[in-house]
């Protein structure tokens, strides 16, 4: 779908490179550009083979995430409003090989400049250049920080950290979300995602409802989570 006035200039105040590029560039991205409707549970991209190109995110919430030999997820990053994705073309990157996936979360809305154009700019454009690696330096800092946790947390610190974080996202104690969905983003078992849940509800820190988890105590998750070791 083809970007309209409104879509032109919100990819224009995304991008922060764009007050660098030739006018050349700019029009190049301009006329390249484009809308990608992504109803919740879509994808966008699926593994190294797909390389589509570059996604600003527009609207909505992605996620991107790996997939273990037995099917297993764990989420590495979200992405939100202006957020940039840079794996979905990682075909460009030299050495640089992701079975890596991204999905909608929920219906979303993002402007996709494809690959060939963007390797262009990072080939002519310092600026775009600079911010490749920028932007790479943040998602793989990103992905440590998410190694450091499974390596070195123990799970109910970890499950705390992540329901302060859903709470941030969602703006309020209600998080409308399933044990499922918290072993998926987590990258590990239903079973053990609901043992720590029920531990958290009789410890007065939770309340579980079906489809939701409200925080009842968020002092205590806080402390919690900035606890260097324990587990119950």
């Amino acid at each position: 779908m083809s970007l309209n006035q409104s879509d032109l200039l919100f990819l224009r105040r995304s991008l922060p490179f764009w007050g660098r590029l030739s006018e050349r560039e700019r029009k190049l991205v301009e006329s390249s550009a484009a809308l990608r409707v992504h109803p919740a549970g879509s994808s966008l991209h699926n593994g190294a083979a797909d390389c589509t190109g570059l996604f600003v995110v527009k609207s909505g919430q992605v996620r991107t995430f790996i997939l273990s030999d037995t099917g297993r997820e764990i989420t590495l990053f979200r992405l939100f409003e202006r957020d940039i994705c840079i794996f979905s073309a990682s075909c460009m990157l030299k050495n640089i090989r992701f079975d890596v996936f991204i999905e909608a979360v929920e219906n979303s809305e993002t402007i996709l400049v494809p690959t060939a154009v963007y390797n262009d700019l990072n080939q002519s454009s310092l600026a775009v250049s600079d911010y490749t690696n920028q932007l790479l330096s943040s998602r793989f800092s990103d992905v440590v920080w998410l190694l450091e946790q499974i390596l070195f947390m123990s799970f109910d610190r970890r499950l705390a950290l992540f329901l302060l974080e859903e709470s941030a996202i969602s703006g309020g104690d209600r998080l409308p979300t399933t044990h499922e969905e918290i072993a998926k983003n987590m990258g590990t078992a239903r079973e053990v995602v609901t043992r720590m849940l029920r531990y958290f509800h009789s410890e007065g820190l939770v309340a579980l409802s079906r489809g939701e988890i409200r925080i009842l105590d968020r002092k205590k998750l806080e402390a919690l989570s900035a606890q260097a070791h324990g587990s119950p």
